[in-house]
């Protein structure tokens, strides 16, 4: 049994294809296919039902494979070892971010973070909280950024930054005339929500739930982005939250809808989140470095109140 067999074995795990395993090892179909016979052959049982499509695991396949996850873990760790002993900051690196946060802290950190770090290669990703908590697990990322706490016991949370909630309420709202804002005036009937899957919407409906009891059947309108909220807000449709750093780029007409909370202000914590196992941290407190030290300046608030991310 070797290592690159496991390798194999988790690339065929998660592609579910050997085409598509091979291409991610790198190595041809026939010598992954090979390699991964040699290994049941050697272990006397089948790790893959083969007459399934996609390819599925056997049961047995499915202990392996957990097993496999842990070796090879440990193997990178030797890597690691020999990286951070060398002061080696570099090679490949996969990173997960949520759609609240991607479009606004991206572009703040990224071209500072690839000149400061040129031998490492980011992989980025736009996923889900849900997404990511599962990739991490399965070894598929080596680190994302997300609203947190998750309280997830395989995965470590690093804060980066707390957002502020504002409020985007639009002429003539109910609350148009009020310079600041409690979170007490806010009505879940009138508010309009990202859809479901996005952190961002169940803090949302956190905040409002700790109000007062409410039907879900009464939500008027949901969408896939941010900056819709804003243009059906502008419509008349309702008012809506923003995550703060999103109000940097609105318009300038726009910003006369902003409202922002009464102290303590609702926000958001956002975090470096990586597997227990802690391979690749000198990029990862490389990461936590640019990003910390970029958003200082752009967050400057203080008296927050954390609303959790887990649906309710």
């Amino acid at each position: 049994m070797t290592i690159t067999q496991l390798y194999y074995v988790l690339a065929v795990a998660e592609h579910q294809n050997f085409t598509k395993a091979a291409e991610k090892c790198f190595v041809t179909q026939p010598t992954l296919s090979m390699q991964i016979q040699k290994l049941e052959d050697q272990l006397d049982i089948q790790i893959f039902d083969r007459s399934k499509k996609p390819i599925e695991l056997t049961e047995v396949g499915r202990k392996i494979v957990n097993q496999a996850k842990n070796i090879v873990n440990e193997a990178d760790r030797i890597q690691d070892i020999v990286d951070q002993q060398k002061g080696f900051i570099g090679g490949e690196f996969r990173l997960g971010i949520i759609p609240t946060v991607m479009p606004t802290l991206l572009p703040m950190f990224l071209k500072t973070f690839i000149k400061r770090y040129p031998k490492v290669k980011l992989k980025i990703e736009e996923l889900t909280t849900e997404e990511i908590i599962q990739r991490i697990n399965d070894g598929n990322l080596d680190a994302a950024i997300a609203a947190t706490p998750l309280e997830n016991e395989n995965i470590k949370e690093r804060v980066l930054f707390f957002e502020p909630f504002v409020a985007y309420v639009p002429q003539h709202h109910r609350l148009s005339e009020k310079q600041k804002i409690d979170v007490s005036d806010l009505e879940i009937e009138d508010m309009l929500l990202l859809e479901d899957g996005h952190c961002f919407r169940d803090g949302v409906i956190n905040l409002c739930k700790s109000l007062k009891q409410h039907d879900e059947d009464k939500f008027q309108l949901e969408s896939g982005s941010i900056e819709m909220l804003v243009k059906l807000s502008n419509e008349g449709l309702g008012m809506t939250l923003l995550p703060y750093l999103h109000t940097l780029d609105i318009k300038e007409k726009e910003k006369n809808n902003l409202h922002f909370f009464n102290e303590p202000s609702p926000a958001r914590e956002v975090s470096l989140l990586y597997h227990k196992s802690e391979l690749k941290m000198q990029i990862i407190e490389a990461l936590q470095t640019v990003i910390s030290g970029i958003i200082r300046g752009a967050i400057a608030f203080q008296n927050v109140q954390i609303i959790s991310p887990l649906p309710k």
